[in-house]
Formats: C-alpha cells, sequence, structure tokens
C-alpha cells in the first residue's frame, strides 16, 4: 500500500483564522469609517446650531445697541466679539454689501466681495438651498461661516426706509480646526477601540472556532487516517445535533460500509490465494518491466525464495537455474500482446533436470491496453518421460511386428528345405551324403529355432 502524505490541517486552521480575521476587521474598518462619516457631520450640526445661537444672541444685542443708536458701544461690543478664540471673523454689512466697523485700516475684504469664492459658496445656490451656515475655505483655511440677517422692525423705521425687509447681514466665521482636532481625537479612539473589539472579536471566534469546529474535525482527519492504516474499527464521536454531529454519523455509517466492503474483499482475496496456492501449477504475475507482481505458493517453492524476497524483485534475479528459454515468453507477449508458451529445461540445486512448459498470458485493462503478464510454469518431467516410454514401446512393437512378419515368412522356405535334408537322409546312403545333409539339417534347425525366438520376441513371450 502506498504511503499517504497526512494533509497540513495547520494550513486550513491558518486561512480559516485569516480568513475570519480579514472579515471582522473590514467589518470593524467599514463600520468605524460609516461611524466617522455620521459623527463628524454631528459635529459639525452641533457647531451649526451653537454658532447660529450664537449669532442670534450678538444679533439680538447689536440690534438693541443699533435701536439706542450707540455706534460707539457697538463698535466696541464687535470688537470684543472679535476677540473670542474661536471666533476667525465678525464681520457687520449694510444692505448694499458695505462693511460697517471694520477692523484694523477699514480696508475692504476681498473674500466679502460678492463674486469672491467664499460668497460664492452661498450665492450660487437658490435662496431657499443656501442656509444660514455652511463651511467654507478661505485663506486661512477652512470655517464654519453663519450668515444671520439684520431685519428692518418697526422700530428701525426711523434710521432705514421701511421699504427695506434687511437693514444688513451679521457674517459670523468659526474656526474649525478644533473641530478637527475633536474629531481626529475621537477618531483615533474609535480606531483604538475598534482595534481592540477586533482583536477580542478575533480571538473569541478563533476560541470558539478552535473548540467547537476545528477540534472536531481533526477527529475526522484522525479517524481517517487511522482507517487508511488498518484500524477499521476507528470511528468518530458523533453526540450532538448540529451539523458536524450529523455529519460525524455520516462518516460512521461510510466507515461501517467501508469496513464491510473491505471485509468482504478479503475474504474474497483469501478464497483466491487459497486457490491459487492449491494449484501444482507456479503462477506469477508480472509488470511491463517484468517486476513480480503477486505468486504463488508453488511458484515460490520453485524459486525457493519467500514471499517478501520476490515480491517486487525481477523474476531472473531470485529464479534458481534460470529460465533457459532465449525467446523469454513474457518479452514476447508484451510485445505482441498475444498468448506465449515455450518449453525450457532448468537444473535444481540438486543437479536434476527438470522440463517446464511456461504459458505467458496477457492481462488487459478496461481500454484493452496491456498492463501486465500472467505466468503459468507446469512441471512436465513425467509427461516427457510417459511420452519417452510410449516412443520407445512404439519402436518395441515396430521391431515385434516385424520380426513377427519375418519369422512367418522365413519358417516356411526353411521347413521346406528341411523337409528336403530329412528325405536325402532317409534315402541315401552314402557316408559323405549324410554327413552334409546332417550339417545342412543342423543349420536349418538352427535358424528355425532364431525364427522361433524372434516370433516369441514379438508375442512378449520371454526366451
Amino acid at each position: 500500500m502506498a504511503s499517504r502524505v497526512k494533509p497540513p490541517f495547520a494550513s486550513t486552521t491558518v486561512g480559516l483564522a485569516v480568513g475570519v480575521t480579514a472579515a471582522v476587521v473590514l467589518a470593524c474598518a467599514g463600520g468605524a469609517f460609516l461611524y466617522s462619516q455620521r459623527h463628524m457631520q454631528s459635529l459639525l450640526e452641533m457647531a451649526r446650531s451653537s454658532a447660529l445661537s450664537e449669532g442670534n444672541l450678538i444679533r439680538v444685542a447689536l440690534e438693541h445697541q443699533m435701536i439706542e443708536n450707540q455706534r460707539t458701544l457697538i463698535a466696541k461690543m464687535i470688537e470684543s466679539f472679535r476677540q473670542q478664540s474661536r471666533v476667525e471673523r465678525l464681520v457687520l454689512l449694510d444692505r448694499s454689501g458695505v462693511e460697517r466697523y471694520p477692523a484694523g485700516n477699514g480696508a475692504p475684504d476681498a473674500e466679502l466681495q460678492i463674486g469672491s469664492p467664499t460668497c460664492q459658496a452661498c450665492h450660487r445656490y437658490p435662496p431657499a438651498q443656501r442656509g444660514s451656515s455652511r463651511v467654507i475655505e478661505t485663506r486661512g483655511g477652512k470655517v464654519l461661516r453663519t450668515v444671520i440677517p439684520i431685519r428692518n422692525r418697526p422700530e428701525c423705521f426711523g434710521c432705514h426706509d421701511p421699504r427695506y425687509k434687511i437693514n444688513g447681514i451679521l457674517i459670523l466665521d468659526y474656526r474649525t480646526d478644533r473641530l478637527s482636532e475633536a474629531m481626529a481625537r475621537d477618531l483615533r479612539w474609535l480606531v483604538a477601540g475598534a482595534a481592540a473589539i477586533t482583536l477580542l472579536l478575533v480571538g473569541a471566534i478563533g476560541v470558539v472556532i478552535r473548540l467547537a469546529v476545528l477540534r472536531r474535525l481533526q477527529r475526522f482527519e484522525t479517524a481517517a487516517h487511522r482507517i487508511a492504516s488498518g484500524d477499521l474499527a476507528q470511528r468518530v464521536p458523533a453526540a450532538g445535533s448540529d451539523t458536524i454531529s450529523w455529519l460525524a454519523r455520516e462518516f460512521n455509517a461510510m466507515a461501517d460500509s467501508v469496513t464491510g466492503l473491505v471485509g468482504e474483499v478479503r475474504n474474497q482475496r483469501e478464497r483466491l490465494e487459497t486457490v491459487i496456492n492449491s494449484i501444482d501449477d507456479g503462477i506469477v504475475v508480472l509488470d511491463g518491466q517484468r517486476h513480480v507482481i503477486a505468486a504463488n505458493d508453488s511458484f515460490l517453492l520453485r524459486a525457493q525464495h519467500s514471499r517478501e524476497q520476490v515480491l517486487g524483485c525481477q523474476c531472473r534475479e531470485f529464479t534458481p537455474g534460470g529460465c533457459t528459454v532465449s525467446d523469454c515468453p513474457t518479452l514476447a507477449c508484451l510485445a505482441s500482446g498475444a498468448r506465449q508458451v515455450r518449453i525450457c529445461e532448468r537444473r535444481t540445486p540438486e543437479g536434476r533436470a527438470v522440463w517446464e512448459e511456461v504459458h505467458a498470458s496477457p492481462i488487459l485493462d478496461s481500454s484493452g491496453r496491456l498492463q501486465q503478464v500472467v505466468e503459468v510454469w507446469r512441471d512436465i518431467s513425467e509427461r516427457r518421460a510417459a511420452e519417452a516410454h510410449l516412443a520407445e514401446s512404439h519402436r518395441l512393437a515396430s521391431v515385434g511386428t516385424l520380426a513377427s512378419g519375418f519369422s512367418h515368412e522365413l519358417n516356411t522356405p526353411l521347413g521346406t528345405v528341411l523337409a528336403c535334408v530329412e528325405g536325402i537322409l532317409k534315402e541315401t546312403d552314402s557316408p559323405s551324403v549324410r554327413e552334409g545333409a546332417t550339417i545342412a539339417r543342423e543349420q536349418l534347425l538352427r535358424c528355425r529355432g532364431i525364427t522361433q525366438h524372434f516370433l516369441r520376441l514379438s508375442r512378449g513371450q520371454r526366451s
């Protein structure tokens, strides 16, 4: 079984922590930004309300002094109001836009001309949309300008034409640097608080995820690793009713099914190994490089090696005596993809000659490509001995048949000549003739005995 690499579970934890941290930081940053914008608007609204209230108070005080026609006191009041730290500019304009009670040398201020950018910041809008205060950009920076009209009332008709509704305008500019400083200070506190809350929230979420999710998921990893290592009884705790508990129950059900399948596969494999090992022929499965993948007991006995020594090695590395077939059947099968049969003779360690018949058959995959070769080694020594004995028997039978025919064919003329010689011995009295006939009779009897001997051999009788 190939080794399995344990997945980097820590990288999953780090990735999840980074993702949660990024989400929390983005959420807190977005909330801080929206809060800062809203807070800035609130501060501006409060500043506008305060400036409008103070401007109305100044207007009321000035109107009272104007009704009393106390011009010197009005100038002193305006100068006194200008000394306040928050006030950037305090200007009183008449109906025609001319500055009254100017400060310094009385030179007209270019920023208070109707065509200046500071004035156009409000005058570019219709009267209904101008409002009473607005943040504008001046040469000295941003200021909150509040414009308060001084209306023409019946008490003012003594000095002002009653046809006009407005006698003048009070312009009050407040510095926004303190407002910006307050906003920056609040923003720093907001960022610090948001950062602290973010850290606490990320830590709490990390602890919750670690305890409620990651630690429980790690049990899945441990169980899967142990099951893959062979501990099929390993299971995941499935107590609870949440999603991970449901997943644990499904995982255990799958593990039970896998355990049953593995057990069945093992039983089938054991049966198959039992069947293969019960075969007397040596069976070995080789890959494309002729490395041994599987072998039965008969082949291991023939190779005189253990299964651990054989598996993974090439067949020529451990076969005692080697394969004497010059044309390797496995190489021929790998090259042609067809079944090959070879006969070879090998010597055992005891020096005994053994004849074996080798069958090499291809093993194809689902697409028809040759993946492996199975070799079947069959000992045919007894069969070859039987074939040799049968051939000898056939030879002897042929010799017997020949001897039988020869005996039958030769006995007839021998019997005729013997009868003639015996007739000569009965009728002649000549010693020399009788001597010659006697010798001829003995030789004929000798030839007849030889033919009788061949005839008995052809019948399988002993002499």
